[in-house]
């Protein structure tokens, strides 16, 4: 799982080269070219036929894009997003029209979605992929996550973090109702109150944010930015259908390129030039990595002869042990009108609960008759998100076209543990919307067992069930929600190694979410956007490095 003995041995020949070649990015291509006019990026029916790189990204998403930009500083690189700009929609772009695409079912819709055990979920469709739908909280990962996934050069993780934060991140300033939110955790023990941080610490906090003071978003896509002009070419509406594997003999399978297809249906193919070292990174998510490398071959056998593909490698665990974190919501009536506000105050409790809120708005985008004759303007949602999770499923294709959703169980609060975190969260919650830091938000007349039976009556998901409150361990699983976090099915040791090559076969990585054993911090995004800078640079200076050696 950790980092093999090769590996860090290369780390202490390779960071003077690693600083160089990240100060030159700053520097050189660091204003080259302002989003979101990139003279690079073009729609997909405009791609040649035919074409060549050294290395070939698929997914311009969290972690796909700081890779590809990385790369392009000495190679030539493609990057292959299924979706559109994030940039010529304002539902995307304005912080006031947040989750508005949830509402958008059309197949241009930035939301791919689906539904899971009666739970509405969605998938990034869109240049930016979870950066562009999210809530926009930054806030970084645990030390944990640092070691499951192999992250051992301290220095490059920060540096990683920092190269993002310098675009995309910003200050929060939190008003009355967040600022009560805040109190009211740290009075219900939530503690200590570590101030504003980027740091995963136990206690609460005011975290930072992708949306700027103008509540303009600034997603991954912001980072292409860094990318050099020359040696970038990103396509949109590019929907991989395959990747292209060579066999001779007893060699293992080797990567050599893509099949895509444009918005017209033409199809497009794109090679790895005959150079040593020269990749294919699969950067598609937790749901569209393990889906492609099925659709190319690799995964459970009784999978891919069920729809007759030829199988490249038989490899049982692709798709095995993808996992949502649960989510589980409170809608709290307040006396007065409170300000919009999407997250900015995070509780992480001793106990694997992690306690948000959002507020002024209809963030659940229910019926407003569903709030029971209250209104979102007058009141907001605290909700709690629980690590790991223990809970965990499976993904399987039900067809061969790349294009439609695969099939996906989560298993939801099936572990005790999980669902004991639940309740110990709604617990939190319950205390803090009690507390007198939040007394002036809370009707005085509602009970506890008030607050409850409200939000068994609000939609929060097509699971049916009464409209009492009868338990917490049978609230949480009633209301169960998303949050969007959806991470496995590609993990490390089984299916990629700790250098996330791919298992049995040469030439093709994966870097993103489907590789991580657990979701990382309080918000993934942090974590993941480093995770993509931080192998981009360690990819790119192994490679420096060693055509050094040969060239002398």
């Amino acid at each position: 799982m950790y980092c093999c003995q090769r590996t860090i041995m290369v780390y202490s020949s390779w960071r003077k080269i690693a600083t160089l070649v990240t100060i030159l990015l700053l520097l050189d291509f660091g204003i080259a070219e302002l989003a979101p006019n990139y003279t690079f990026m073009h729609e997909a029916t405009k791609a040649p036929r035919v074409s060549f790189f050294d290395y070939i990204v698929i997914g311009g998403g969290t972690t796909g894009i700081p890779i590809a930009t990385t790369l392009s500083a000495n190679y030539s690189v493609l990057l292959l997003e299924r979706g559109g700009s994030p940039y010529n929609d304002a539902n995307i772009t304005n912080a006031k029209n947040f989750g508005l695409y949830f509402l958008d079912t059309s197949p241009e819709s930035p939301v791919q979605q689906f539904v899971v055990e009666g739970v509405a979920n969605g998938r990034a469709r869109v240049l930016g992929g979870g950066t562009s739908i999210n809530a926009g909280f930054y806030s970084r990962g645990e030390e944990q996550f640092n070691m499951e996934a192999g992250l051992t050069d301290e220095a490059l993780i920060q540096d990683s973090y920092k190269w993002t934060e310098k675009v995309m991140v910003f200050d929060q300033d939190v008003q009355n109702w967040q600022s009560a939110i805040k109190a009211g955790l740290v009075e219900a023990g939530v503690t200590p109150d570590n101030g504003f941080t980027y740091d995963h610490l136990v206690g609460t906090k005011v975290g930072g944010a992708i949306f700027d003071k103008n509540g303009t978003r600034h997603t991954a896509a912001d980072l292409l930015q860094y990318a050099n002009p020359e040696g970038l070419s990103l396509f949109l509406h590019a929907t991989v259908q395959k990747i292209l594997f060579k066999h001779k003999g007893s060699s293992k399978p080797r990567a050599y390129g893509v099949i895509f297809e444009d918005t017209l249906g033409k199809k497009h193919v794109a090679y790895l030039k005959r150079r040593k070292n020269n990749e294919i990174i699969l950067s598609a998510g937790a749901l569209g990595s393990p889906q492609l490398l099925m659709l190319s071959g690799i995964g459970p056998k009784d999978q891919l002869d069920a729809l007759n593909i030829n199988i490249v490698l038989e490899q049982p665990f692709v798709g095995q042990d993808i996992a949502d974190n649960p989510l589980n919501a409170l809608f709290i009536p307040s006396p007065i009108g409170i300000e919009r506000s999407l997250v900015q105050v995070v509780g992480i409790t001793p106990f694997g609960s992690y306690i948000e809120a959002v507020g002024g708005f209809n963030a659940v985008f229910v019926n407003l008759s569903d709030y029971q004759g209250y209104t979102p303007e007058k009141g907001g949602f605290i909700y709690e998100k629980i690590n790991g999770p223990l809970s965990k499923g499976h993904l399987t294709i039900v067809n061969r076209n790349a294009s439609d959703n695969p099939s996906v169980t989560f298993n939801y609060f099936t572990k005790p543990e999980d669902l004991q975190k639940c309740v110990k969260g709604i617990e939190t919650i319950i205390k803090t919307v009690n507390s007198e830091a939040f007394s002036n938000y809370k009707l005085a007349n509602m009970t506890d067992q008030d607050i409850l039976d409200l939000n068994m009556k609000i939609p929060y998901n097509f699971i049916a069930h009464g409209n009492t409150s009868t338990s917490l361990e049978q609230h949480c699983k009633d209301t169960v929600r998303t949050v969007w976090h959806y991470h496995g099915g590609c993990h490390i040791g089984k299916v990629v190694d700790d250098e996330y090559k791919v298992l049995g076969v040469d030439s093709l990585r994966v870097i993103d979410g489907s590789t991580l054993l657990n979701s990382p911090g309080t918000n993934p995004q942090a974590s993941l956007l480093m995770l993509g800078r931080y192998m981009g640079v360690t990819i790119l200076s192994q490679r420096i490095t060693w055509e050094k050696q040969f060239a002398n």
